[in-house]
């Protein structure tokens, strides 16, 4: 299997002239003529996407394009009712990265939103392996389905960790911001976006004020570094360290849809037809079956349900967050 480097030199940051120009003619077609070699990806398999997922992915992209938003010649699309984390350092892939224009297909992992347990509120957390929950409440935590448009990166500095060779090295980790539309218009607000599965846990202050980093105090963080590609995320589109240094760059300057299955009606209707017993294919719909006879069935919690409870949650006292501790020497 090539690289993801290789695949996004090709079909990524190293496209040509003419697939530039090739790009720019998706807009005429029809979301329904799905190339022969691309139709040849879809399926339910490992790596594979499905069609519904597909077609909704590339109309997205095709509209972008046509409407002058979009001039990437790659566009994304997730899957998050397929498995996570599988088990024995085994991810599935269920993010995909396509480029038309230079033929190119490619799957990868991607973290889901891990939502919350409020005790004795409201129990909304997902495991590390299927996702049970959706919304697209501020604060929940949860992954929302639907239309999404790359904007800018941010970078920023997380603190220092002692890397393999023992030596103090710094975490800056880049965001990209997803601007949404309809349910997921408030994507922005929410601080939904991508991001490497990495992050600093144990954190302590280190006294350091000649680093350019330093608070007005003089200190700076210090901790573990933890990757998390098998993980879950606060909602947002989690890749693993490596694949976020490739996907990353090909965004700057240059925005591409991401289109992200499942959404509310779709899991609203599969809610439904799961109670009545019937199948999801005699009635058109789809699940990834695996995830679906681990979770039982889906659930939506849309912002205008679970945005009051929230809101209930945090009018309640609770104990000021605790400043991370002075590192011992």
């Amino acid at each position: 299997m090539r690289s993801v480097l290789h695949f996004l030199r090709r079909g990524g940051l190293g496209l040509t002239i003419a697939a530039w120009l090739t790009a720019g003619s998706f807009a005429a077609e029809q979301s329904s003529d799905v190339p022969a070699w691309l139709r040849d990806h879809i399926g339910e398999g490992d790596g594979q996407i499905t069609q519904v997922v597909l077609q909704r992915a590339r109309a997205l992209y095709l509209r972008k394009v046509k409407e002058g938003v979009v001039k990437n010649s790659c566009y994304f699309a997730m899957d998050a009712t397929r498995p996570n984390d599988l088990g024995d350092g085994k991810l599935g892939r269920r993010f995909y990265i396509i480029c038309e224009a230079e033929r190119s297909f490619h799957a990868i992992s991607a973290g889901h939103g891990s939502g919350r347990n409020l005790k004795g509120i409201a129990d909304f957390a997902n495991g590390r392996e299927c996702a049970k929950n959706f919304g697209n409440a501020l604060d929940s935590y949860l992954t929302a389905g639907g239309a999404y448009v790359t904007a800018e990166t941010k970078t920023s500095f997380k603190g220092y960790y002692r890397d393999s060779a023992k030596q103090d090295a710094v975490l800056v980790r880049s965001f990209v911001q997803f601007d949404g539309e309809g349910e997921t218009a408030n994507a922005r607000e929410r601080a939904i976006g991508g991001h490497a599965a990495v992050v600093l846990k144990d954190i302590c202050l280190r006294r350091n004020p000649r680093c350019p980093y330093a608070k007005e105090n003089g200190y700076v963080p210090f901790g573990i570094r933890l990757d998390y590609p098998g993980g879950r995320s606060d909602g947002c589109t989690s890749w693993s360290p490596s694949d976020a240094e490739q996907i990353i760059p090909m965004l700057k300057d240059n925005p591409t849809t991401v289109y992200i299955y499942p959404e509310s009606a779709d899991i609203e209707s599969i809610a439904q037809t799961v109670s009545t017993h019937r199948s999801l294919s005699s009635a058109g719909l789809y699940w990834n079956a695996f995830c679906l006879k681990q979770i039982g069935s889906p659930k939506f919690w849309s912002k205008d349900i679970l945005g009051p409870i929230l809101a209930r949650y945090h009018r309640d006292p609770e104990a000021p967050p605790r400043p991370p501790p002075i590192c011992k020497p």
